[in-house]
């Protein structure tokens, strides 16, 4: 098996939407096309051939990262993740570490992430009764090619007329620390987890939260390293071979922008933007074709 291809999830949202291209969260999992077998289920027969030995003895039958395209017509929630050991604690599996890849978005998309001033926890709570909290974060215009890693801890929001790809741990921990005071279609606030989201946040103050690079034709940009995910980001006018023969994990290749074709050992598929492909680990090379922007991730253990 050269690569695989998956059915999206979309998922309906208050908000907007969001489309799961490869997912392995129970009761949400990516089905293969033209297989029809889950991708746990894939693991869970492949191992290591798929996922890499190392990973598939950390992370044994669960596909380790959840790939999203999200789509915002409306600001998302003011929210938190907690780390592993606060998830733990919490009675969680695991927390949530994610990044985001800004595509072709609105002129006027914007989002939050992380704390502008130094605030602490009582003000923290405070901020959130009385509906001050996005006074404390700092806001960025964005566009096409900007990139916010999110690690664990670090509050955040999409806003609205964004559009963009999210890498992420498997997990659907959430904590809603402010939703603008919207109602649902049946007229109710959205649950919020003050207490919860209080115990995870990292109360750290950065003067930027953008990762910083350069971009560059024809060459790979590492944008995001940590023991969750590598990510990088190519954008392809001609040809290119990338030798994945010393790799032990997958490779996830996001579709970001224009068409091409892959040859993955020998063998050939298009890929096109919106497009999401899984390279098994056994895998040992990938030929390029074509104008094509696209992010590549995977996970070393």
């Amino acid at each position: 098996m050269k690569y695989l291809k998956f059915k999206p999830l979309v998922k309906q949202m208050l908000w907007g939407s969001e489309s799961w291209e490869i997912s392995g969260v129970e009761n949400n999992e990516t089905v293969a096309l033209g297989d029809g077998r889950s991708l746990n289920q894939l693991v869970c027969e492949m191992k290591g051939e798929l996922v890499g030995e190392a990973n598939y003895q950390r992370f044994g039958n669960e596909f380790p990262l959840l790939i999203k395209f999200i789509d915002a017509k409306q600001d998302l929630s003011i929210q938190v993740h907690p780390t592993d050991e606060i998830a733990h604690r919490q009675g969680k599996p695991r927390g949530k570490t994610e990044m985001w890849y800004v595509m072709d978005s609105a002129p006027e998309a914007k989002l939050y992430n992380g704390l502008k001033k130094q605030i602490t926890p009582e003000q923290y709570k405070q901020m959130v009764a009385d509906d001050t909290i996005c006074d404390a974060l700092a806001q960025y215009s964005v566009k096409e090619g900007d990139c916010f890693f999110i690690p664990a801890g670090r509050i955040h929001a999409i806003g609205a007329g964004c559009y963009l790809a999210e890498i992420q741990q498997t997990s659907d921990v959430t904590y809603r620390i402010y939703d603008f005071k919207r109602k649902d279609k049946d007229g109710n606030y959205r649950q919020l987890h003050t207490q919860e989201a209080s115990e995870s946040i990292n109360y750290t103050v950065l003067k930027d939260y953008r990762t910083q690079y350069t971009p560059q034709k024809n060459e790979s940009q590492l944008l995001v390293e940590c023991p969750y995910f590598n990510t990088a980001v190519y954008d392809l006018t001609e040809s290119m071979t990338i030798d994945y023969s010393e790799l032990d994990s997958f490779v996830i290749l996001i579709g970001l922008k224009g068409e091409g074709k892959l040859m993955i050992d020998g063998e050939e598929t298009d890929f096109k933007a919106g497009e999401t492909i899984l390279v098994p680990a056994s895998v040992q090379e990938v030929r390029t074709e074509g104008t094509v922007k696209f992010l590549e991730t995977y996970v070393l253990s």
